[in-house]
């Protein structure tokens, strides 16, 4: 990333081929089209290169840096009306997303990562995976599911919090690798 930063545009191509695959896995599964989702992609790669100089180590690794960009675009896209799908596929199917041409080795890689996320989804209560859900791949605000669900705020805000901890220590070994 320091070198990307710099300006240094091999560096931002391996960074690229490094990662876009899941970035627009996750793009795709919140936009649900395509030809949308390879926009925002853009869009992700773009901000990443204009704002590599404000890339924290400390806060996570690179890909969790696009994770988060791309998410947000993602949500941003749905919200300001330009694409119009709802999104009704479950939990699994995001990882399974990809843009197309991917190595063996990126395959298994990829494949061991979406095992062991779908393995610490499981250990979360079905309430806490629901709000999840909800929250991180339709993009809804904790207000918003509340309301959605029928459960007072705190309650979902709770569920949230304590399943996003659990998520955060099991995948912990998955984000700083």
């Amino acid at each position: 990333m320091k070198r990307v930063a710099e300006g240094d545009q091999s560096a931002f191509t391996l960074l690229y081929e490094t990662t876009s695959k899941t970035v627009f896995g996750l793009i795709y599964k919140v936009i649900q089209d395509r030809e949308t989702a390879e926009e925002v992609l853009l869009d992700v790669y773009t901000q990443a290169w204009r704002q590599a100089k404000n890339y924290d180590s400390q806060r996570g690794t690179p890909l969790a840096w696009l994770m988060t960009i791309g998410r947000s675009r993602a949500i941003d896209r749905l919200r300001s009306g330009k694409h119009e799908k709802a999104n009704k596929d479950p939990l699994e199917t995001a990882g399974q997303l990809s843009a197309p041409t991917s190595s063996p080795e990126e395959v298994s890689t990829a494949s061991e990562t979406q095992r062991f996320v779908r393995a610490a989804l499981d250990t979360l209560t079905p309430e806490q995976r629901e709000v999840i859900e909800l929250a991180y791949f339709l993009g809804l605000s904790h207000t918003e599911i509340a309301l959605k669900l029928s459960q007072p705020l705190g309650t979902v805000k709770t569920r949230i919090r304590l399943g996003m901890v659990k998520l955060r220590e099991l995948l912990s070994p998955v984000l700083s690798s």
